[in-house]
């Protein structure tokens, strides 16, 4: 397995150890002048549930695939937190803001893979 898709593996147990929900991969390498290779989206029903996924991604990627990331922005607020991972980019939103911002319907070209939610 590359780096990448570990890392993305690492991500999404982050984001399900705390229980985000409907996680999406949209696959950005087939897309010309993207600024990542992928997108993770999910969604957190609270800021303070958002920080606990954010934190949890943080650590899943650190321990288990050795990776920081090189900013994360949002969390003052915690409606949309972005985390860059260089080759990844997370997006943990609230569902109104995920609505609002469309991130999935705004890279349609991209390959998109739904991640079953963990109840």
């Amino acid at each position: 397995m590359d780096e990448t898709k570990h890392l993305i593996q690492q991500i999404t147990e982050g984001i399900q150890e705390k229980k985000g929900k409907k996680i999406v991969i949209a696959d950005l390498t087939q897309i010309d002048e993207t600024i990542c290779n992928y997108f993770i989206i999910c969604q957190g029903n609270s800021p303070s549930q958002i920080t606990a996924i954010v934190e949890a991604v943080r650590e899943a990627a650190r321990i288990g695939a050795n990776v920081k990331p090189s900013t994360i922005d949002g969390l003052r607020n915690a409606e949309w937190v972005a985390m860059d991972y260089s080759d990844v980019l997370v997006h943990v939103f609230l569902p109104h803001v995920r609505e609002f911002y469309n991130l999935e319907h705004l890279w349609a070209d991209a390959q998109l893979t739904s991640i079953p939610d963990i109840d």
